[in-house]
């Protein structure tokens, strides 16, 4: 097998300014490197890219770490409001469901579509509980209740994923019912919405590159929508995230103004397209207007 050779901090540095990076403080790249993997940090240069091996003229190594901050700021931003959006959904379906099944209902799998895989699912709630014996309300139900669990208590060990495939599997009637009663939209938007931010969510949870990046999932584009088409990109899934807000305020306030203000902070590095965001008009479209 022919294995990479590592390189020292300095013989980064070097390769950076192979590929055409601008360097003109070579104590802060270094002491940059040190701190940030090089494959990281390189994976921003990935939108200024001519070829590979060769960034577009003018590309510098402070432009670069400008860029990445300002990612680092907008997985912030997104990821606190995707912990509210979750919370709200899991507190929705766990509602309905349980209202309409009993606390219970979901060992029962006909309260499922047909195509819902029921041990499966099972099994995954066997093992999130194993996995969680130590968590206080885990210890009480599992002693004082000998195990049986309400959805709305197992529910909060649900990541999202589980919770996108919960919603998946619900009856197509309930589906739709929740759907509507809850967020004003199709079931077949709320499924392909709730997929997205699951991969939003992993993206922001794992520090991966929102910047001049595509998600795997392609997004519906909301029935009452007056612009282009959505598209898999951040712009996309903000547009989504801004459907399933239930605070409208709250998502004005910690949302559309701290990016708003990161993106003009940092316009003259951040280029509008490599969010997916358009030219003009991109400010009121991610607004909650009255």
């Amino acid at each position: 097998m022919n294995h990479k050779i590592p390189a020292t901090i300095k013989e980064q540095v070097q390769k950076l300014r192979d590929r055409g990076c601008i360097i003109r403080d070579e104590k802060l790249a270094e002491e940059t490197l040190t701190y940030i993997n090089y494959l990281r940090l390189s994976d921003y240069f990935a939108p200024f890219t001519v070829r590979k091996g060769l960034y577009e003229e003018g590309t510098t190594f402070e432009n670069i770490l400008r860029v990445y901050e300002s990612d680092r700021k907008l997985r912030s931003i997104l990821l606190a409001s995707l912990e509210e959006t979750e919370i709200a959904m899991r507190a929705a379906v766990s509602n309905y469901h349980a209202l309409k099944y009993g606390a219970l209902g979901y060992l029962n799998p006909s309260t499922f579509d047909f195509r819902h895989n029921h041990q499966q699912f099972m099994n995954k709630v066997k093992h999130l509980i194993e996995v969680n014996d130590d968590r206080e309300f885990v210890r009480h139900y599992n002693s004082k209740y000998c195990g049986a669990f309400p959805l709305w208590v197992v529910m909060e060990l649900f990541s999202f994923g589980t919770l996108a495939f919960f919603y998946k599997d619900m009856q197509s009637a309930d589906k739709k019912e929740l759907a509507e009663r809850y967020y004003g939209c199709s079931s077949t938007e709320l499924d392909n919405w709730l997929f997205c931010l699951n991969e939003l969510r992993n993206y922001c949870a794992h520090y991966n590159r929102l910047y001049g990046n595509t998600f795997p999932v392609e997004p519906k584009t909301p029935r009452r929508w007056e612009g282009e088409p959505l598209n898999a990109d951040v712009f996309g899934y903000i547009i989504v995230m801004k459907q399933l807000a239930h605070n409208h305020a709250a998502w004005n306030e910690r949302v559309v103004k701290p990016i708003s203000r990161l993106i003009r902070k940092n316009s003259d590095v951040l280029r509008l397209k490599d969010l997916g965001f358009p030219e003009n008009g991109w400010e009121e479209a991610i607004t909650y207007i009255e």
